[in-house]
């Protein structure tokens, strides 16, 4: 589970699934405290499971 505060255009989330798929780790999912709705960051993440509590 990666866990950050912010989903904007998705780059920091892909970038840390990479990082950890590459040495074996699982991703579950993702958790986000908020959400840029305009800036369509679920889309680089659309293959994993994402949640946020705020979106905006």
């Amino acid at each position: 589970m990666i866990c950050d505060d912010l989903l904007a255009t998705g780059g920091t989330a892909k970038a840390a699934a990479k990082l950890i798929e590459k040495i074996n780790g699982t991703i579950v999912g993702f958790a986000f405290i908020i959400e840029l709705l305009e800036l369509n960051g679920r889309d680089k993440i659309k293959d994993y499971r994402s949640e946020s509590l705020v979106e905006y």
